[in-house]
């Protein structure tokens, strides 16, 4: 049986570096709403766990360092949030991780062919790719491993 709380981690983790890197170096707020959906709160006006676990996803990378923000709006966003030093540096670092098929050499500039092979486009590539087994082999493979010439 598939842990989809895990599934649904590894997208939200995805989407999370994909906002934050689209928008580095700025600091802007990032809604939960925007990361997994809009909120259903129940009749007592409760989180719907899935939201919460958004929040609890966004709140966990800033805990192991790859994200930095200066407070919580209630439990729907991170105010002043950005990519750490750690974060930036792994997704645009190469990657080792082959979640999109590699362009032949002459296929493409060098400078493009270069890019297609860091951290960020694999990622871009798995999340386009629809697949959760590509998603969660490219998220699992950034959370497991410093960029490469990093100590």
């Amino acid at each position: 049986m598939a842990d989809l709380h895990i599934e649904d981690f590894y997208r939200d983790v995805a989407k999370i570096f994909l906002t934050l890197y689209a928008t580095f170096p700025r600091k802007i707020i990032l809604y939960v709403e925007d990361i997994c959906g809009p909120d259903q709160p129940d009749e007592f006006g409760l989180h719907h766990p899935r939201f919460e676990a958004g929040f609890s996803a966004m709140v966990w990378l800033a805990e192991h360092g790859y994200i930095n923000f200066q407070d919580t709006i209630r439990q729907e966003a991170l105010d002043q949030a950005v990519l750490s030093q750690k974060a930036f540096l792994l997704l645009s670092s190469r990657s080792r991780l082959a979640a999109a098929e590699p362009a032949k050499p002459g296929e493409l500039p060098p400078s493009v062919l270069e890019h297609s092979m860091t951290n960020i486009s694999q990622l871009r590539a798995a999340r386009a790719d629809g697949s959760s087994i590509t998603l969660r082999r490219c998220v699992s493979y950034l959370l497991s491993h410093p960029p490469i010439g990093a100590s």
